[in-house]
């Protein structure tokens, strides 16, 4: 049970903030006025998506918290979760798809370093990590398109 516990703090802060970032930072009429590229995903896609990623890196940073708080994956982790609570309103808040790729392609960088360096202390948290570096992937290049395109 004791085990849990940083478990549930962890999912519950990452999810909390992502969400909060979310409700603070509304895509609105400004982004839908924008031009959007053909593979631009339903906006119902979203959430979901974010809140699944959302557990997995909770449960990663758990992971590695657990195992070794002062330890390069963990700087990683924390470093990755600055930008992903930055990115919304960058983009969104300051209307800025600029603004939003100087904070998405560190973002991504950050991602794989985790995924790199947390590999060999903890294989499960890295893999956690695969579908959110995929996601990010996809949404830097949505956020370039966006920026190019507008």
């Amino acid at each position: 049970m004791r085990r849990a516990v940083p478990y549930a703090v962890f999912i519950l802060v990452v999810v909390g903030l992502g969400s909060l970032m979310g409700l603070l930072n509304l895509p609105g009429e400004w982004y839908q006025s924008l031009q959007k590229p053909s593979f631009n995903p339903p906006a119902w896609i979203f959430g979901p998506v974010w809140t699944a990623l959302y557990v997995m890196i909770g449960i990663a940073g758990a992971r590695i918290w657990l195992l070794k708080p002062r330890s390069t994956p963990m700087a990683l982790w924390l470093a990755q979760m600055v930008l992903n609570l930055l990115w919304t309103p960058a983009f969104f808040g300051l209307h800025s798809p600029g603004f939003g790729l100087v904070v998405i392609v560190p973002l991504l960088a950050l991602i794989l370093g985790f995924i790199v360096k947390a590999w060999p202390m903890d294989r499960l948290a890295s893999v956690l990590f695969w579908p959110y570096a995929a996601w990010v992937s996809f949404a830097s290049l949505l956020n370039l398109s966006l920026f190019l395109l507008n």
